[in-house]
This record gives C-alpha cells, sequence and structure tokens, in this order.
C-alpha cells in the first residue's frame, strides 16, 4: 500500500466578486470527470491533503477554500448556501470548463448539493462524506424531543450570540488551539488522527481578518433549502459515505432519509467520525476512485 502523503498541495488564487479564492489542481485525466473537494465549516483545502495527491493519480482532482474558510478572503458579507452554492458552480464553470463530480465534507456536503439542485449543467456526480443539512422531517435523526424549557433556553442562547459581543467572546473560546484539539479529539473515532498539523491547519484561518465575522454569521444565517428539497429536483449519480461514529448524527437514521428521498444512491458506512475522509483516508479513497471509475 502506498504511504499517505500528509503534505498539502501548493494552490493559486482565483478572483471572484473582487474576493480572492485559494483551490488547488492536481492530476489529469480527460476520459473521467474532474473532482472538486469541497470542506466542511472552519476546514480548508489542507484537510484534504491525504487525498489530492493519491486520487490525482487516476482523475484530475481540484479542492476549493469557500468564501470566508481557510486562505480565502472572509469579507463581511451573509454567508449561506446560496451564495457558496454561486461559488462553486461559477468555479466550475470558469476554472474547470466541464461537469464536474463534487465531493463534500460536512458543510461542504450541503453546498454541493445546492450546486447539483440549482445548476444540473456544472455536476457529473455528487460524493457526500457525512453531510450537513436539514430535512423538511424536524427530527429526521431520531434525537431525543427537546422540552420546551430548553427550547426556550435555546432561543435566548441564540438571541444573546447575535449580540456581537457574545459571539466575539465565543469565538475567542472555541478558536483556542486547545478547543481545537478537544473538539477534533470527541469527533474522530481513531484520535491518532488528531496531529498537532491538524490543529495549526484549522487555527491558522481563524486568525485572519474577518474570521470574526463569519463565524458570527452562523447565527444569522437564514436558512436555505432542506435536503429533501434538493434531492427531489437532482439527477446525478450520489454516493454517500458515512462515518458511523460521529457523535453529531445518527447517521444510519440520517442515511435512511437519504435513501428515501434518493433511492438510487450508492451508500457506505465506515469506522470513522464526522471527517472519515482525513481519519481512514486509504479506505475512503478506494472508496471514491472504485464508484469514479465505475461512472
Amino acid at each position: 500500500m502506498t504511504a499517505i502523503s500528509t503534505m498539502p498541495i501548493a494552490g493559486d488564487y482565483w478572483l471572484w466578486r473582487d474576493q480572492k479564492i485559494y483551490y488547488t489542481q492536481a492530476g489529469q485525466n480527460s476520459q473521467k470527470p474532474p473532482l472538486l473537494l469541497v470542506h466542511g465549516f472552519g476546514a480548508s483545502t489542507d484537510h484534504w491533503r491525504k487525498n489530492i495527491t493519491e486520487l490525482s493519480r487516476d482523475f484530475e482532482v481540484w479542492a476549493i477554500d469557500m468564501l470566508g474558510f481557510g486562505r480565502s478572503q472572509k469579507p463581511n458579507w451573509q454567508y449561506s448556501g446560496d451564495l457558496w452554492r454561486d461559488q462553486l458552480h461559477e468555479f466550475i464553470e470558469q476554472k474547470i470548463g466541464r461537469p464536474t463530480v463534487i465531493a463534500g465534507n460536512s458543510l461542504g456536503g450541503y453546498a454541493a448539493l445546492c450546486v447539483a439542485a440549482d445548476y444540473p449543467q456544472s455536476v457529473a456526480g455528487i460524493i457526500l462524506l457525512n453531510s450537513a443539512g436539514p430535512f423538511t422531517d424536524t427530527n429526521p435523526l431520531g434525537a431525543k424531543k427537546i422540552n420546551p424549557v430548553q427550547k426556550a433556553v435555546g432561543k435566548v442562547a441564540q438571541s444573546v450570540l447575535k449580540q456581537p459581543w457574545a459571539n466575539n467572546l465565543l469565538f475567542q473560546l472555541v478558536r483556542r488551539r486547545s478547543r481545537i484539539r478537544q473538539t477534533l479529539l470527541k469527533v474522530y473515532v481513531d484520535t491518532s488522527a488528531v496531529t498537532d498539523q491538524l490543529v495549526e491547519e484549522i487555527y491558522r484561518p481563524s486568525c485572519d481578518r474577518g474570521a470574526a465575522q463569519v463565524f458570527a454569521s452562523v447565527f444569522s444565517t437564514p436558512q436555505g433549502k432542506k435536503v429533501d428539497e434538493l434531492l427531489s429536483v437532482m439527477t446525478c449519480p450520489l454516493l454517500n459515505i458515512w462515518g458511523e461514529g460521529d457523535p453529531w448524527m445518527n447517521t444510519r437514521a440520517r442515511g435512511a432519509k437519504f435513501k428515501e428521498h434518493y433511492p438510487t444512491l450508492i451508500e457506505h458506512y465506515v469506522t470513522a467520525g464526522h471527517c472519515p475522509h482525513d481519519e481512514i483516508p486509504d479506505r475512503v479513497n478506494e472508496l471514491i476512485r472504485n464508484w469514479l471509475k465505475a461512472l
């Protein structure tokens, strides 16, 4: 088995709506659709460093930092699925130049679904890794019912966090390296994958100008389309890879919801947490490679 590279791939910048967007590109293959890798909230192209080199042996691979994350600029804008949808679609249109398979982890998965639903001409397929996004069913993950007191407290907390002083206080707390490490240790099954390099890759962009405003936007962003709405108009092939040890979601229940609304999808459950591509890259690279070759 080839040793997995943990070195980031050198990238470049693309100007989108007067903002610098960071991306990387590796490999060539004119016979298969290109592959675009999209990170989750707080992550970046660096989170795909164990996947880019390996997959680029067989495919044309791109990775991008969504606006507000990684090395991309962080303007004080209203962030939403629609914004990232447009960014990804226009990147495919202007830089890649042909229909692309989009692989997204967590928030990146939701953004990928938005592109596939609203810009089908840009998408040759979708790969979701523990994808985020709500269903119309308000309790699709089998979560416990929240009692009225908890609900009221939650609303008060959200209201407080919309205040700049409170949001900035929370941002300064969660961006500490020690807190980043604690969070990663909770969402990775194999904690040996939580390295100093990984912590630093997540910490570094939080020091950029505008990072606090991006964090604050989480509490004011209008909710986008539900996942079932997006799936109802999608027509492309779909691969779901679920890290079963994810403490943030009941992956079996969530996987069943996807299957209900998109019965033609292919799915795999693997022994990993919220970021299976980084935790067990050998297995995830194999699943992606086999699925892409069969397209």
